[in-house]
């Protein structure tokens, strides 16, 4: 009949997850220099886990980032050493870090706090 089945797991569709990513102290030069973007990212990762902090930056060096040098956002796939990261104004210290599960309308802001002289 006209029954439509869903073949996502638990028959649940997972929407998309909308967040503001914002970039500062020099960072949004890799981006476009856009300071602000509001994206939306996949719910899962390709392992179906719930999407994390170390998925958004994946996300963002494979999906937004135009400059090549990816170095000088990321080390070995983790955020460089000298960058601030807030989720919703809060150091991501306390957050957990990569393993943070971003959530709709997440404000995550990447600071750089490397300068040359």
């Amino acid at each position: 009949m006209g029954e439509q089945h869903d073949s996502s797991p638990n028959g649940v569709h997972s929407k998309p997850v909308t967040l503001d990513v914002e970039f500062s102290g020099g960072l949004e030069t890799l981006f476009s220099s856009q300071r602000s973007h509001r994206i939306q990212i996949p719910a899962k990762d390709d392992s179906e886990q719930p999407a994390n902090l170390g998925f958004l930056v994946r996300y963002l060096c494979e999906n937004l980032m135009k400059d090549k040098r990816k170095e000088l956002f990321v080390l070995e796939d983790r955020i460089r050493p000298g960058i601030l990261v807030l989720i919703n104004d809060v150091d991501w210290e306390l957050e957990g870090e990569e393993e943070y599960l971003v959530q709709d309308d997440d404000t995550i802001l990447f600071v750089s706090t490397l300068h040359g002289g």
